[in-house]
């Protein structure tokens, strides 16, 4: 139904108006009225009309100055103006306030009527935008909770691809690089460092957790994960690489207030752990700071900052460089390891050939720890037994740099092969499966559960692997499958359209003109 406010000081065509929207739209409209621009103002402001007919000339406030006054409250709001006046001054100025149409009386029945048309269509479409925008905003609700919460896990739990960080940025709309972790426990009541009834507590905050999210982020700008065990990690996007003071005493203060406000609306007692301001993919650390803050203190509110918490680092000491270097031996990447390995010892130049050494040779040993983890080497327990004597011989740093070269290059290659050859398994594996049902129909799930892998990893390393997505590589094999049966049998086109996969033979004579460029039937005759 369309709200319709018809404004001007003329009773016979205030009636004429009604009487014409009645007979013409009938149902479809509620129609309210006034005849001064006073009264005009106080009805738009009750009545909220979707349309509204003006007249220019009213007793006391005009028509254009009624229609300024209204637009500051109604955005929305259809102008059409009439008036016996035919001046481009009030039409120009009518249209700057949102008028569609200036009629001029006489009112003619027939543009009167086109012009209510067009406004009811504008307001149409404006409504069902306004739906579409609730709509997806309702979707978004449900669905950033589940995007924070993967986004958190696949960082603590090291689950993630470079590719993967970007797009769960782009998503969550983060713009740092940097970030902290918050560990929010729980539990019947404190006692010391401990909260008690850990699991019954955990399952009763299921009931609370929307409205604890909500509370968090109106203290934080923060990515909230989802309850696990009687914990919740939350992950707080920070500009600066390190907190100052004052920023640490506004986290806690803030903490400390978010807490009071959940002892206040729940039966359940709480605890935040704060972590130090770290790289994104460093996050994992964080959170640890944040649960040992807990632990070694039995404040409420606790900042790892404030606590004798992990290891510190000299000023000048290039922790982060350190931390590069072995994420890209992680990575089995060969010249980036390198190539931060270098910077590092450009820095190491300037300081102690024994220092260097003890460190060139504890890089190396944690690199190839690397490479045993992931698989890509066996150990033995003597193959390290030349790296302390072949050290002690070296006397300067490049004879140091090309005995350190050598040990990572070996361990980012390990490390390589090893996802190399696992990719390679797992592709071969899900070839094999996809030759032995591709008579079925069978999905990219199918294929990943047969093989144990996640659809989304498989979907990927089937990508890099094949240079086809599945459903291509699927649909490629079912229509070679099709050439040899129409090149060496008689079935018909309905046989074959089964043999192959295909349970529409519509679909399939479509598939294969497509990759083929000639019908099913058209190839056969062709051969």
């Amino acid at each position: 139904m369309y709200k319709i406010m018809l404004a001007d000081d003329e009773g016979i065509v205030i009636d004429s108006l009604k009487f014409l929207i009645q007979k013409e739209f009938q149902d479809e409209c509620r129609i309210e009225y006034a005849k001064t621009g006073r009264n005009v103002i106080e009805l738009a402001e009750q009545f909220r009309p979707d349309i509204a007919i003006m007249d220019i000339q009213m007793p006391g406030i005009n028509g254009i100055d009624a229609m300024r006054e209204i637009r500051k409250s109604n955005d929305n709001v259809i102008f059409i103006v009439m008036s016996a006046y035919d001046k481009f001054d009030y039409a120009q100025e009518a249209i700057k306030l949102g008028a569609i149409e200036y009629l001029t009386k006489p009112m003619e029945k027939n543009k009167m009527i086109a012009a209510l048309k067009k406004a009811m269509a504008i307001v149409s479409e404006e409504k069902t935008r306004r739906s579409n925008d609730l709509l997806v905003k309702e979707k978004l609700e449900t669905v950033v909770p589940i995007l924070e919460n993967g986004f958190i896990y696949d960082l603590l739990f090291h689950e993630h691809f470079e590719e993967d960080v970007q797009n769960y940025k782009a998503m969550l709309d983060i713009k740092t690089e940097n970030a902290y972790m918050m560990a929010i426990v729980f539990g019947d009541e404190k006692e010391g460092n401990h909260m008690t009834n850990a699991v019954g507590s955990s399952v009763r905050i299921q009931r609370e957790y929307k409205d604890i999210r909500e509370y968090l982020k109106l203290y934080f700008d923060a990515m909230v994960g989802s309850v696990m065990g009687n914990k919740i990690a939350v992950l707080v996007p920070f500009e600066d690489e390190e907190m100052t003071y004052s920023q640490r005493e506004s986290v806690i203060s803030k903490a400390r207030d978010f807490v009071h406000k959940l002892n206040e609306k729940t039966d359940i007692a709480f605890r935040i752990g704060i972590g130090r301001v770290s790289k994104l993919e460093n996050m994992e650390s964080s959170y640890r700071e944040a649960i040992n803050a807990l632990i070694i203190t039995t404040n409420s509110v606790a900042h790892a900052d404030d606590l004798p918490i992990g290891c510190g680092y000299s000023g000048d000491y290039p922790i982060e460089l350190e931390r590069k270097f072995f994420e890209e031996v992680e990575k089995g990447r060969v010249d980036a390891a390198l190539s931060t390995g270098k910077e590092y010892f450009n820095w190491m130049g300037q300081r102690d050939f024994m220092d260097a050494r003890l460190k060139a040779l504890e890089f190396a040993l944690r690199a190839e720890s690397i490479a045993y983890e992931s698989g890509g080497m066996t150990y033995r327990f003597e193959d390290r037994h030349e790296y302390l004597p072949e050290i002690m011989k070296l006397t300067d740093m490049e004879s140091l740099w090309d005995w350190f070269k050598d040990k990572i290059e070996f361990s980012c290659v390990n490390v390589l092969n090893k996802k190399v050859e696992s990719s390679n398994d797992v592709i071969k594996a899900a070839k094999e499966y996809i030759e032995a049902n591709y008579t079925k129909s069978i999905t990219l799930d199918d294929v990943s559960m047969a093989v144990n892998i996640s659809s989304y990893y498989l979907s990927r390393i089937f990508k890099e692997n094949t240079k086809e997505n599945f459903i291509d590589y699927l649909t490629k094999l079912r229509i070679e499958k099709a050439k040899d049966l129409l090149n060496s049998t008689q079935y018909s086109m309905k046989e074959i359209c089964t043999m192959c996969g295909y349970s529409d033979p519509n679909y399939f004579s479509k598939s294969f003109r497509k990759n083929v460029g000639v019908t099913p039937t058209e190839y056969r005759e062709g051969k």
